[in-house]
This record gives structure tokens, C-alpha cells and sequence, in this order.
């Protein structure tokens, strides 16, 4: 199982879960040492699990990456699109690098790698693409455009390659994590988080997902909060109104 973003937060949880059930776990990110420390846990139960040190902001390298895995492993039955950066600052404030950075490294990637590996899995009618997205592919998040227009894609094109796989033997399953206890929360090039509140703890996510691989169902909330995103499509004004008094309107 290929698991993107693996040094920290969900992807590192993930991968531990995975290797604890007895998964072989190709782990990948940016940060060598992490993944030394991260895999050497791993290999407890899941011995041939192997590393891979990798910055996914260029698509061409992340697919010819995921090509590579393939092959080191004669073959790969899940891939996890779960590596993303965060873009917390106002619209009136964003550069087109900004928006582009972000969107190569939480949208083209996963689809430039869902793209090569599409072919070998079609061949031999089996596999799960899992793409890790985010409530905020659902909603909109004040002084977060970019990051949630990065969403918006990956959950878009999930919902759609489910459709286009539809009986070819392979799956799709989408992630919409809500607040999750992650460095995403403290980046030096962001501005603070708005959001306050309780957050959950990567271990939580990493059962959800790992437990999603081997369910029926294409859509996964977790935390389970699809109640929010049900109440926002039934009143997108009282949605937004709500979201501009959580944040007292900041920009």
C-alpha cells in the first residue's frame, strides 16, 4: 500500500495502522530522518515495508515515483493520495504561486499518480485509489480559497473516476477529514489558524481510513460530519452567514 505524505500527521498514522494490521506500507515524503524513525516502526509487523524520500510538487516526478513503487513491489493494491500543504490567507492577499503550489502538490500530484498507475491496475481489473481531501472540499473556509479550491478538485475528481471505474474492478474511496490534530495547524508561511475549537487525533483518522480500503461505501467524513455539509447544501446564504459570524468576517 503506497501512502503519500507519510512523515507526519494522517499519513503517519495511517501507515503505522496499516503496518500494524500487516500491510506492507510504501511510505512516502519529504523528510528522510521521519521516515527512517517512521519505517523502522513499521517494519515490526510489516517487514518489507520500504521508504521513499520524495517532494510531490513536481507531478511528472510524482507519477514516474509511483511507477517506480509499482515495480519495486511487482504491483501495488491501494495508493493513499493523502500529501497536502495548507494556504491560510485571504483571497485579497494570494499570489498565483501561492494558489499554484498549492493546487500541484494537493491536486495534480494525486492525479498525476492516480493517471500512471491507472493503466496497470485496469490491466489486471483490481485496485484502491484513496484520496484524502477535507471538509473544506466540501465547504468553503474563510481565508482558506485556495486550500479548499484544491479540495474542491480532489473530491470532484474522485466522485467522477468512481463513476468512470464503475465495473472495471477497481475502487475509489473519498476522505473528508475534519479537524485533525496536525502540523497543518502551525506553518510558517500561513497566517494563524481561525479555527479554535477541538481537533481529533491522527490515530482516529488512520482506523476510519484503513477500515474505509475494505468498505463498500465511496464517501467517507472523519470525523462524521456530514450532518454540516447537508445543512450547507439545503442553505448555502445561512451557511455562509454562519461562517462569516465564526470568524467575525476576518481577513
Amino acid at each position: 500500500m503506497l501512502v503519500t505524505g507519510a512523515s507526519s500527521g494522517i499519513g503517519e498514522a495511517l501507515a503505522r495502522e496499516l503496518a500494524r494490521r500487516g500491510d506492507t506500507v510504501a511510505l512516502v515524503a519529504r523528510r528522510r530522518e521521519r521516515l527512517d524513525a517512521i519505517l523502522a516502526d513499521c517494519r515490526a509487523t510489516s517487514p518489507d515495508s520500504e521508504r521513499w524520500s520524495a517532494d510531490l510538487s513536481d507531478p511528472l516526478s510524482a507519477a514516474n515515483l509511483a511507477l517506480s513503487i509499482w515495480d519495486h513491489y511487482d504491483g501495488l493494491d491501494v495508493v493513499v493520495n493523502n500529501a497536502a500543504v495548507p494556504m491560510r490567507r485571504s483571497a485579497t492577499r494570494l499570489t498565483m504561486a501561492d494558489v499554484e503550489r498549492t493546487m500541484t502538490v494537493n491536486y495534480f500530484s494525486p492525479v498525476a499518480i492516480t493517471l500512471a498507475l491507472l493503466p496497470r491496475m485496469l490491466e489486471r481489473s483490481s485496485g484502491t485509489i484513496v484520496n484524502v481531501s477535507s471538509l473544506g472540499g466540501r465547504l468553503g473556509i474563510t481565508a482558506e480559497a485556495a486550500y479548499s479550491g484544491s479540495k474542491f478538485a480532489l473530491a470532484g475528481w474522485s466522485e467522477s473516476l468512481a463513476l468512470d471505474l464503475d465495473g472495471t474492478g477497481l475502487a475509489v474511496k473519498l476522505i473528508l477529514p475534519g479537524a485533525i490534530d496536525t502540523e497543518i495547524w502551525d506553518q510558517p508561511d500561513n497566517d494563524a489558524p481561525l479555527y479554535q475549537g477541538p481537533k481529533v487525533p491522527p490515530a482516529d483518522i488512520a482506523t476510519g481510513i484503513a477500515d474505509a480500503i475494505d468498505s463498500e461505501q465511496f464517501e467517507h467524513y472523519l470525523p462524521d460530519m456530514k450532518a454540516i455539509i447537508e445543512m450547507k447544501t439545503s442553505n448555502i446564504d445561512g451557511f455562509m452567514v454562519g461562517m462569516r459570524s465564526m470568524t467575525g468576517g476576518a481577513t
